[in-house]
């Protein structure tokens, strides 16, 4: 008796239907890419950046807008971003350095935010991506900067104070740890690898399952997971992109402490590169700063922001190694400084500060 599914008319019928709905799809994306092309020439013949987040922002909250259904705005996004992707490297490849080896956070946030089509970039650390961003090996770079479980990274921080670099966009990613090995079960573990905000990000769980198993912190979770695939005894913590690439089983699944555990990743580039984007009515402007030690200084430092109606949706301090101020202080403002009440208290601010830099304006994220 044949295994053969039997199709019915009805179903033939649809199947046909959307055979015709994809050919017109495909000619349709050609069309699309053609025009982008045109785009790439007059950009390159005018000077004009290739690669725009602010216009990738506008494109997106435009077919969002218009989108009927029944597909879901989120995936509609993540479909644009993908046309675009492909199109720009028609105009023009993208150079993304980003923390490797293949399989880490960092890369997906990456591919979230550029799309699968831009030409990655692995660094072993931070770093790295910072010097490759900075020389102009890449275009961009991108880089964790805050967790919604531990906090800030610290050496993205601490780099940010002195590179030329500036921030243009961001990517917030929901992370799921997952422990990963080359044998299934839980059973003969001796070592934890991974980066250390994951170890201290499942810190809990593993207090809970692996008792006596040591935790090694590694440059990246990709690389705790590579370094796993050659030792059974060898654990990591890193996502299903990782034991996808290493050929490594899932042992624990979504090992977090917290459920709701999200890592913001700051996409960066030399000025030259992208200047700062225009305003979407969604934006971010981040500074770093710092104020001479005497009483009253940091109230100081704020009253210019409720002066002139700024919104502070962050604030952060970073001991000054320099010895020359105690404490860099990292804000993130509501808004953009080419509007008045921002650009206002920006100036004013400036005048109260030993140190003061505009890490960046860019387009806030949406969470993946």
């Amino acid at each position: 008796m044949s295994n053969t599914p039997i199709q019915t008319e009805a179903l033939a019928r649809l199947r046909t239907r959307i055979d015709g709905l994809d050919a017109q799809l495909l000619s349709l994306l050609n069309e699309r890419a053609r025009v982008a092309e045109e785009v790439g020439e007059l950009k390159r013949h005018e000077g004009t950046p290739f690669f725009r987040p602010d216009r990738v922002a506008q494109v997106i909250a435009k077919v969002q807008q218009a989108n009927p259904g029944p597909l879901l705005n989120q995936h509609v996004a993540a479909i644009w971003r993908e046309i675009m992707s492909a199109c720009l490297a028609l105009e023009v490849p993208q150079r993304v350095a980003v923390l490797g080896p293949e399989g880490t956070f960092t890369e997906q946030a990456a591919v979230e935010f550029f799309g699968s089509a831009a030409n990655l970039i692995y660094c072993q650390s931070f770093d790295e991506v910072f010097h490759a961003t900075a020389a102009g090996t890449s275009q961009f770079g991108v880089v964790a900067v805050e967790n919604s479980t531990e906090g800030v990274v610290a050496r993205s921080f601490d780099l940010f104070l002195h590179s030329p670099v500036h921030i243009v966009g961001e990517v917030s990613l929901l992370v799921r740890h997952n422990l990963l090995r080359s044998n299934a079960g839980l059973a003969g573990i001796e070592v934890v690898m991974a980066h250390p905000q994951a170890l201290m990000q499942c810190q809990g769980w593993l207090n809970q399952h692996l008792p006596q198993a040591e935790r090694r912190a590694v440059s990246s979770n990709a690389e705790g997971a590579r370094l796993a695939a050659g030792n059974a005894a060898w654990a990591s913590l890193a996502s299903e992109r990782a034991a996808a690439q290493f050929g490594l089983h899932i042992a624990a699944h979504a090992i977090q402490d917290e459920a709701y555990n999200r890592t913001r990743f700051a996409v960066i580039c030399l000025p030259q590169t992208l200047s700062t984007p225009a305003p979407t009515g969604r934006d971010c402007t981040s500074i770093v700063v710092s104020v001479p030690n005497k009483p009253g200084s940091v109230h100081d430092m704020l009253t210019p922001l409720k002066k002139h109606g700024v919104s502070m949706t962050r604030f952060e301090s970073r001991p000054a190694k320099s010895g020359q101020w105690e404490y860099y202080f990292y804000i993130d403002l509501a808004g953009h400084p080419s509007e008045p009440h921002i650009h206002a208290a920006l100036e004013e601010l400036r005048g109260l500060c030993a140190f003061y830099k505009v890490l960046g304006a860019y387009p806030l994220a949406n969470d993946v």
